[in-house]
């Protein structure tokens, strides 16, 4: 079992930033890529970034390319998503996963936290 805990969403400004946490606890072997997914109300969850555990690739979505940028810190089984250039459209709950490859055999989740981008 993986235990994931996000920290750092809130209320910013458009044009602002932010900067996500997801500490991830608990037995991570096989976990190969870890991302983060957002979901808007009424909306599906969609991936944000993600970023593989045993090399540097990233993936990011269209819509965050050039402001968003997600990290890993191996030593501390800790994940970052730095937020620039905030916009209303990027409100949403976002979520930490961590997951097998390339079936998610293994797939975890964190509880959320809330970004909220005002005009």
């Amino acid at each position: 079992q993986v235990q994931l805990v996000e920290s750092g969403g809130g209320l910013v400004q458009a044009g602002g930033s932010l900067r996500l946490s997801c500490v991830a606890s608990g037995s991570v072997r096989g976990i190969a890529a870890m991302g983060w997914y957002r979901q808007a109300p009424g909306e599906q969850r969609d991936l944000v970034a993600m970023i593989l555990t045993t090399s540097s690739r990233t993936k990011y979505a269209d819509s965050v390319t050039g402001r968003f940028t997600i990290s890993r810190d191996n030593a501390n089984n800790t994940m970052y998503l730095q937020m620039n250039s905030l916009k209303p459209e990027d409100t949403a709950v976002y979520y930490c996963n961590a997951r097998s490859l390339p079936r998610a055999t293994l797939n975890y989740w964190g509880q959320g936290t809330q970004v909220t981008v005002s005009t």
